[in-house]
Formats: C-alpha cells, sequence, structure tokens
C-alpha cells in the first residue's frame, strides 16, 4: 500500500499523533477505517475545513476509508474549543438543511464508489435517543472532571462559565468514537490540533473498554506567518460555496497571499508534487507571484472547478491590465445609481462599517472607476456608472462591481 502517512509528513499534515509506531504499521498492512468531524453550524464548509478535506483525499487514495460524521448531534451543544462564548443552539431542521449542502462540497475530494468508498453519517442518529442514566454509566464512568477541566478546549470558557451541558461535548464526541469502531471497524480519528483533547478522549475510552487498536492524529490548522488563522476577508469567513464567495474571490485570496506562506499553502492545498512545490517556493523576488498565480488557480479548481478556476485567472489578469470590466469579479446589485461611497462600501462588504470605510478614504485607499474617492459624503450618479457598472477599488488588490 501507498505510505500515506510518510505523504502526510512530508507535505506538513502532521501535528501530534497518539501512538506513531502502531499508526505507520497499520497503515502499512491495511485499509484503514478513519473519521473526521464536520460541525454543521453553516450551510457551507469554510476555508478552516479544507486541510480536512485534503487529508482526507489523501487518505483514501492510499487506499484507506473515510467515513465523514457530521455532527448534527454534537451541534446541538457546540463545540467549546477555541470559543469564549457558549453557541447558539441549533434546530434539527437548521442542521439537516446544512448537512444537505457539505454532501455536495465533499464529493469534489472524495470519491463515494468503489472499495473503499467514502460514507457520510451523522451522529444525531446514535446521539439525540440515548438514555442519560445508561450513558453516564457506561461513558460517563470513564473520564475524571478533573482532567477534563485541564484541556485547553475548557480553559478558555472558564472565565466566561462553563456549562455542563458544554462539559458533556468530549463525552459526546468520544463516544462517537466508540460507536464508529463498533459499527465500521473505525480505527482512527483524524483532526486539527484543536480537537487534540477530544481525539485524545475517544481513543481512552475505546482502549478503557478493553480495545487496543484505536489511535488518534491531528494535522496543522491553516494560519499565517504571524499564527492567524488563513481565511478571513473583509466579508468575514473564505466559504466553498460560490454563492458566499464568488471563485472570483476565492482566487483573488489565494493569489494575494504573503511570500512566506507560498510553501504552505501549495504543500497543503495542492496535489502539485513536492520537488514542484519546492521549485515554485523557491522562486527569487517577483518570479515569486507566479508560485501564488499557480497556488491560486490549483486551489480554485480544486474547489470549483477547472472552468470558473479559469474565468478567475481571466478576470484577475483583465483588471490587472486594466482592460476595464471584467465578467468574474464580485459584483453588487443596487436599486439606482444614487448611493453614498459610504454605503456602497458597507454594501459590497469592502469595509465592515461605515467608521472604517470612512477611514479607508481619507487614507486615500478608494478609488472609483480609477479615480481616487476624496470626499467621504460623496453620493454617487448616473455618470458613475459606464453600461450600468461602476468599479470601486481598495488599495492595489480588491475590486468590486456595483451593478444597476
Amino acid at each position: 500500500m501507498t505510505d500515506v502517512f510518510k505523504i502526510l509528513e512530508e507535505r506538513g499534515f502532521v501535528e501530534q499523533i497518539t501512538h506513531e509506531k502502531e499508526v505507520k504499521e497499520l497503515f502499512a498492512k491495511e485499509s484503514v477505517p478513519f473519521y473526521i468531524g464536520f460541525d454543521p453550524t453553516a450551510d457551507s464548509l469554510h476555508v478552516g475545513h479544507f486541510i480536512s478535506l485534503m487529508v482526507a483525499s489523501h487518505m483514501q487514495k492510499a487506499g484507506h476509508k473515510p467515513i465523514l460524521l457530521v455532527g448534527g448531534g454534537t451541534a446541538t451543544i457546540g463545540d467549546p474549543s477555541g470559543k469564549t462564548d457558549m453557541r447558539r443552539m441549533m434546530s434539527r431542521e437548521e442542521i439537516d438543511h446544512n448537512v444537505e449542502q457539505f454532501k455536495k462540497q465533499f464529493s469534489r475530494f472524495l470519491s463515494f464508489e468503489g472499495e473503499n468508498a467514502a460514507i457520510i453519517v451523522n451522529n444525531a442518529d446514535w446521539l439525540l435517543n440515548l438514555n442519560f442514566i445508561d450513558f453516564m454509566r457506561n461513558i460517563g464512568v470513564h473520564f475524571s472532571v478533573n482532567r477534563m477541566l485541564a484541556a485547553e478546549c475548557y480553559k478558555q470558557r472558564m472565565e466566561q462559565g462553563l456549562t455542563f451541558f458544554e462539559l458533556s461535548y468530549m463525552l459526546m464526541q468520544s463516544y462517537d468514537f466508540l460507536h464508529l469502531y463498533e459499527t465500521y471497524g473505525c480505527k482512527l480519528q483524524l483532526g486539527g490540533n484543536d480537537q487534540w483533547s477530544n481525539i485524545i478522549g475517544g481513543v481512552e475510552l475505546i482502549r478503557k473498554i478493553g480495545k487496543d487498536d484505536a489511535f488518534g492524529l491531528t494535522f496543522k490548522l491553516l494560519t499565517t506567518k504571524e499564527g492567524k488563522k488563513m481565511g478571513k476577508t473583509e466579508k468575514g469567513a473564505l466559504w466553498l460555496d460560490a454563492s458566499k464567495t464568488s471563485p472570483y474571490e476565492f482566487y483573488q485570496y489565494w493569489r494575494n497571499i504573503d511570500d512566506a506562506d507560498v510553501y504552505k499553502v501549495l504543500s497543503l492545498l495542492t496535489f502539485l508534487p513536492m520537488d514542484e512545490v519546492k521549485r515554485l517556493s523557491n522562486l527569487p523576488g517577483e518570479q515569486i507571484n507566479e508560485a501564488k498565480k499557480i497556488a491560486a488557480f490549483e486551489i480554485t479548481k480544486l474547489i470549483h472547478g477547472e472552468e470558473e478556476a479559469r474565468k478567475a485567472e481571466e478576470a484577475a489578469i483583465a483588471l490587472f491590465n486594466g482592460q476595464g470590466i471584467a465578467e468574474n469579479m464580485p459584483s453588487t446589485k443596487i436599486e439606482n445609481s444614487n448611493i453614498s461611497i459610504l454605503d456602497a462600501l458597507v454594501k459590497t462588504g469592502i469595509a465592515p462599517s461605515k467608521g472604517q470605510a470612512k477611514t479607508l478614504i481619507l487614507q486615500g485607499g478608494i478609488t472609483l472607476n480609477d479615480e481616487k474617492v476624496l470626499d467621504i459624503g460623496y453620493v454617487l450618479n448616473d455618470s458613475d456608472f459606464k453600461d450600468g457598472s461602476a468599479i470601486i477599488k481598495k488599495g492595489k488588490k480588491t475590486y468590486h462591481k456595483l451593478e444597476l
């Protein structure tokens, strides 16, 4: 079998692992059913899920079986990891809708046919009808509250007040692993590094009931060189759904990454051979921009398909060369031409608030149809709309089209 652990290590995915020697031996001798969890609190996956999808794809290509667990049950609680406030509880109808949307995006990375076909499971199917007393007697008895409170995922919530509802999340996720182990022979849980405490909980639960072949592995979170999570735009998260983040915006995000992030992005988010990743990442000076273009195209192709990636690339080239309005530029419809520049900046998402819109204008960072905007009170009119469109630009890289 293909040595998938070597692939994951070489590309920089592996962060922590519970039993490294045993996992390597397991990968080498058999097809391993593994699972990754996805929180269905939105109707689209976002760039934070990208690493999970890439890891799952590498694993399946190496002959291992993906189990995609959608947390329809645990989402009614909300994972407290990395959160300072308790999440809004979701209805079953909201969760079911989001699950359906996820399925479309999973299929771009994984095959649901063949010997090691991926499957999708929803933990609502086994969590929502649990008997509390039976669950606590059979599962809760294996967990030390002292150890749980020492876990990083709970520390951040202690000052705000951690509810028992949230405290039970680790038990629920650990039970997921046990259920999948017993039902599908799942031996490995994968997840981002922020899930380490929850993953250990599941591995230890299975081992406490007398099994010795449950393992956990975490992969790196997608961060910038400053350690901040990648995938934030003026509009918020970078979504994998084209209706939430257009292919052009998606392409531009990766085209504009820092030079220092090129190697990480190419190795983690593309299937380019590592020799090519290293060559591109080491291009000198301005040539590194060629590597960014390739990264943007390859990543956009993975999420939106080659045709949309090509359109986004052509639109970016057209704008860079000053060739006027590109068809695939992100756009916003407005009812009439008489809109203030401040409202336009907020409506397009170029600025999150009027206050920040004013700051951008006063700093000379906004142009309208290639003319710098200096008046924070400016109101657009018919003359600003050539063929029904006007172009607002922030700095040199962010474009947006207003359409009547």
